[in-house]
């Protein structure tokens, strides 16, 4: 017997394209997640994570000198104006930009992967609730992991220009003498204690993020119709990042120090272990000594963050308009 094939348009009804059977849509592949491809989210997180990061870098810059005053002897804490002020006297506005090309460099990439990769996870661990903080904490740690592998070259190249009396004239000549001196290895000598800072932190910050922008979105009027507004994601994310930041300080402190060890008179550590930096950074400054720029750390988050989730938002609204409307007829 031979088998018989029947196409669809033999089986299905014809109708007339002016009947009220004609569908008015096109149906396409949908996107992987809140209506959005992948692609989209790289854009979204690329263009906020480098505004974020450009718009809040000279905050950085204060929160880097304060964090590498410990030296082989006790150090005195100095306050973020004094840091300020000493910044200002001795090098000018342009001290407070110093490394920023690196940041450049490495911010766009790393947060075009952070945010693709955390729409991704939690579209996979949500299994379709909304609500799972379990989920957005989760997918953050993932995101965090491949990021920090983008960044944390980079990252190192930004910290040591960014040090009192650097000596390194720019971005490649760093990058040339730290390879030539130290070997490849000295861009991930902080990889382990970044993405052990980072795993909490972003944590931390998804799962608050998420949270405070449930809270929010019941304060205000346009949650009766499920907008979201520009206000309730930079509070949301102000809220996450300081919360964030203030937890994870000490290991911050500890990253800082592995990153610049053995320049501008530094301590250079026998290894990369977390243990031994924290036990080194106790021996001569105490506990106060892993809390150094806690201050200027926050202040750094709390907006950083207000800025990033907010221009992501405003891109993913943009791209669910753009899509929207490429599918209605």
């Amino acid at each position: 017997m031979v088998a018989t094939t029947t196409t669809t348009a033999e089986t299905s009804p014809r109708f007339p394209q002016n009947s009220g059977f004609y569908p008015n849509e096109v149906l396409v592949s949908p996107p992987i997640h809140d209506g959005l491809e992948f692609w989209q989210f790289m854009i979204a997180g690329s263009i906020a994570g480098s505004i974020e990061h450009m718009a809040m870098f000279p905050v950085d810059t204060l929160k880097t000198r304060m964090q590498v005053l410990s030296s082989s002897c006790k150090t005195p804490a100095i306050s973020l104006k004094q840091s300020f002020g000493s910044i200002m006297k001795l090098e000018g506005l342009g001290g407070l930009y110093r490394g920023i090309a690196a940041m450049g460099l490495g911010a766009g990439p790393a947060h075009a992967v952070y945010f693709s990769v955390y729409e991704s996870c939690k579209k996979l661990l949500s299994s379709g609730n909304p609500n799972n903080s379990m989920a957005h904490a989760a997918s953050g740690v993932f995101a965090t992991v491949a990021s920090d592998a983008v960044i944390t070259p980079m990252d190192v190249v930004k910290q040591r220009l960014q040090l009192k009396g650097s000596p390194y004239k720019g971005v490649s000549d760093c990058v040339k003498k730290v390879l030539v001196e130290e070997g490849v290895g000295a861009f991930y000598a902080s990889y382990r204690t970044t993405v052990v800072m980072n795993a909490p932190f972003t944590a931390v910050h998804f799962a608050t993020y998420e949270a405070a922008k449930r809270g929010l979105m019941k304060v205000y009027p346009e949650s009766e119709r499920g907008d979201e507004t520009l206000l309730v994601h930079a509070t949301a994310g102000a809220a996450a990042g300081a919360l964030a930041a203030a937890i994870t300080t000490p290991l911050d402190v500890v990253k800082t120090q592995l990153q610049c060890q053995g320049v501008c008179g530094c301590d250079r550590f026998l290894s990369s272990s977390i243990g031994d930096v924290i036990r080194s950074i106790l021996k001569k400054d105490g506990y106060t000594g892993l809390m150094r720029g806690w201050i200027p750390r926050m202040l750094f988050h709390a907006p950083a963050a207000a800025i990033c989730w907010s221009t992501y938002e405003s891109i993913k609204s943009f791209f669910e308009e753009l899509n929207g409307k490429r599918i209605d007829l």
